[in-house]
């Protein structure tokens, strides 16, 4: 975790209490809420109908893992577990003993059957907009008393992270169906904080689960979290006051024009990777990116660096291959494969494929700066008048998910969160077979790769295959990479803890403090 503005240096004790301000104290309860105002949306409570960060982020404070995460660590240690183990090097069995007397928040027990329940549902389910592609492995569930075995149809050292993540959220059976979605505006979880209020699209209220029994130790204060369509509306929470802490939200004019001397804004930047995309609808030949040719054109036509100075203000980075820089496994595929904005090359390899232009196609983004991505991109692909771009805009979060797995789109906006601290989270779910994106890629030659990089426990062993996907990945241009960013978060100096929101795809809510006095 690198720090912009660093939270309480040594020496800074005298000034704040000779400034009136205490830290805070343990026993909080009577403490306001925090507030966190975000543009990156709640979709859902039902962790079988969402697979998005705004959802996750929530997931783990409400409900709880057999697996979580420890700030820095890429080994999941237990939590609703007491242990968890594969049974054999095979790493085709995977079995995890669940602490005793653990309960809802409704006071229901959570046992290994609703461990099983809540797997099974998400595989049965199959919600196009769920995180059933993360567990295209999983054979079956097996539940005998505290015990719980996973059997996989083949290796993959990462399922401990994976069943660490959002869509290994416990559930309890009696409020969530086998076979269906939740319908009501509620849950009840094990995780460290419960659900006082929710008002859906627009803010949900945390109390501490005072029932909570697992890895987190520290008990947290309330906390308000508060929607906002654009990264313009919470800057006007921000400046209003009315938000503590700004999470993925504000716009990078504001983030870049943040001076360090201020002494009422903390700054923090993690150090994980979130990337972005353009994700092109390869599902039929007759598609206007259906032939590669087409998508090798228009995949020499961008022009990141302008994307990244003109629009997100350097406040993001140029992105060449599917895995970030920073991640092992990363490459430069596809900036070894094309140049940058050339329209010459681009003309070319439309007229070697015979290729009539303009080639008409629609470009999807939703509002806010992506509409002013989507505007430069338009501009960029244009040159030349080998492409004609029609914009289409699409305000909510879903409808656009929605749509975008409709093919309603010939290109779309994508920006993808890592699930985990490993490549793997930034292959399989996005090209393997029966991937999220649902744009229609599969590719034999990638699956086979990506099931050689599950077989090693030790992921430096995988970093040649992970390259090979993405050679692959960039012949075939399904998506296209453009700028990757790590997570930033701005908070009020009268709070402690927020720079923890920025480490990784865990929202750690119970380490946030708001000082006395401020």
């Amino acid at each position: 975790m690198k720090f912009i503005r660093s939270g309480i240096a040594a020496g800074s004790f005298a000034l704040l209490f000779a400034s009136g301000c205490q830290l805070p104290s343990a026993d909080t309860a009577d403490e306001k809420p925090i507030t966190i105002g975000t543009s990156s949306v709640l979709a859902g409570l039902d962790p079988a109908g969402v697979y998005d960060a705004g959802s996750w982020a929530v997931f783990t404070n409400i409900y709880q893992n057999l697996l979580t995460f420890e700030p820095g660590s890429p080994t999941p240690t237990p939590d609703a577990a007491e242990s968890c183990a594969f049974t054999s090097a095979a790493l085709t069995t995977y079995r995890c003993e669940l602490r005793d007397g653990l309960t809802f928040s409704n006071g229901n027990p959570l046992t290994a059957k609703a461990v099983k329940h809540s797997f099974e549902r998400i595989l049965r389910i199959r919600d196009p907009l769920g995180p059933g592609p993360l567990f295209t492995n999983l054979l079956s569930v097996d539940a005998r008393g505290s015990l719980v075995t996973f059997r996989l149809a083949a290796a993959d050292a990462t399922w401990p992270s994976k069943i660490a993540t959002g869509a290994g959220a416990i559930v309890d059976p009696a409020e969530f169906p086998a076979d269906r979605l939740r319908e009501e505006k509620s849950a009840s979880g094990s995780g460290p904080y419960a659900i006082a209020s929710y008002t859906a699209g627009k803010s949900i209220t945390l109390k501490p689960n005072a029932g909570y029994d697992g890895a987190v130790t520290k008990r947290g204060v309330a906390v308000e979290v508060h929607y906002f369509e654009t990264a313009q509306n919470v800057e006007e929470a921000w400046n209003a006051r009315t938000v503590d802490i700004a999470y993925a939200g504000l716009p990078a004019a504001t983030l870049a024009g943040i001076d360090p001397s201020d002494a009422d804004v903390r700054l923090s930047t993690g150090d994980s990777a979130e990337a972005h995309y353009l994700v092109l609808n390869v599902r039929s030949p007759r598609k206007p990116l259906g032939h590669a040719e087409t998508r090798r054109a228009l995949a020499s036509l961008i022009d990141r660096g302008h994307l990244a100075s003109e629009v997100f203000e350097h406040t993001v980075t140029p992105l060449y291959s599917l895995v970030p820089q920073g991640v092992v496994g990363h490459s430069t595929a596809f900036f070894d494969r094309y140049p940058e904005a050339d329209t010459a090359h681009a003309a070319q390899r439309l007229r070697s494929a015979g290729v009539a232009t303009p080639v008409r196609i629609r470009l999807g983004h939703q509002a806010g700066v992506a509409a002013v991505e989507a505007r430069v991109l338009k501009e960029q692909l244009e040159k030349g008048g080998l492409f004609q771009v029609e914009p289409a805009e699409e305000r909510d979060f879903t409808t656009y998910q929605k749509r975008c797995l409709k093919g309603e789109f010939d290109v779309h906006l994508y920006q993808w969160i890592p699930d985990f601290p490993d490549a793997d989270t930034f292959v399989q779910p996005l090209v393997g077979t029966g991937n999220v994106l649902g744009n229609g890629y599969t590719s034999a030659e990638v699956d086979h790769a990506i099931r050689d990089t599950q077989r090693f426990t030790d992921r430096s062993r995988a970093i040649q295959r992970f390259r090979a996907v993405q050679d692959t990945v960039a012949k075939d241009a399904p998506l296209i990479p453009v700028w990757h960013r790590q997570r930033q978060v701005v908070t009020r100096s009268s709070i402690l803890g927020g720079h923890l929101l920025a480490e990784d795809a865990i929202w750690r809510l119970w380490e946030l403090r708001r000082l006395q006095g401020l």
